[in-house]
C-alpha cells in the first residue's frame, strides 16, 4: 500500500510551458508522465517539487513522448536521525508494493547543507541500505540533495528524464 505522505508529481508537456511540474489529481493521457514523491513530513517535498519545476523550465528540451511507469522517489531527512527508523519503514513498504515491482526507484537523502546532517554512508549502516537494495526488485538509485541550496538538484532531473527515456 502506498503511503499517505505520497505526493504525485506530473511532468506535462504543452499545458503549462516547457517542463511544467503539477501536483496533484491525475491529468489526461496527453504527454504526462508521473513521479511518485514519498517521505515522512518535513523531509522538504514540497521545496524539492517547487525547486525541480524551476529546474526544468530552464533545462527541459523537447517533447517528453508517452509516458512511462510511475517513476517513484523516495525522500530522507539526513538531518534527523529520529526520524531514521520511520522513513526506513515507508521505503520498505514502497519497495514491498506489487504496483511498483518493475519501477526504478530514486532514494534522496536531503538536508545535506545542514551541520548536523549525517553522511549518506552512516545513513545507509545504519538502515541497511546494502541489504535492503540486495533484496529489493527495483533498480535502487541514491542521491545526496539540498533541495534548499538545489545541490544535487540537476542529477534527479537527469535522473528523471534518463528513466523516462529508457521506459519508453
Amino acid at each position: 500500500m502506498i503511503s499517505p505522505q505520497a505526493r504525485p508529481i506530473q511532468w506535462e508537456r504543452g499545458g503549462g510551458g516547457p517542463g511544467a511540474v503539477r501536483c496533484g489529481a491525475a491529468v489526461a493521457w496527453r504527454k504526462v508522465w508521473m513521479c511518485l514523491l514519498l517521505g515522512a513530513a518535513g523531509v522538504g517535498k514540497t521545496l524539492l517539487v517547487k525547486r525541480l519545476q524551476k529546474l526544468s523550465s530552464r533545462d527541459c528540451k523537447g517533447d517528453l513522448g508517452e509516458p512511462p511507469p510511475t517513476l517513484p522517489t523516495f525522500m530522507m531527512d539526513a538531518s534527523n536521525p529520529t526520524q531514521l527508523s520511520a522513513s526506513c519503514v515507508q521505503l520498505l513498504g514502497l519497495l514491498s508494493s506489487e504496483q511498483l515491482a518493475e519501477a526504478s526507484v530514486l532514494i534522496l537523502f536531503n538536508k545535506i547543507d545542514l551541520p548536523c546532517y549525517m553522511t549518506i554512508e552512516e545513513i545507509k549502516s545504519l538502515i541497511r541500505l546494502p541489504d535492503i537494495i540486495a533484496c529489493a526488485k527495483q533498480n535502487i538509485t541514491t542521491l545526496e540533495i539540498s533541495a534548499r541550496k538545489g545541490t544535487g538538484l540537476a542529477k534527479v532531473l537527469h535522473w528523471l528524464q534518463d528513466e523516462h527515456r529508457s521506459s519508453r
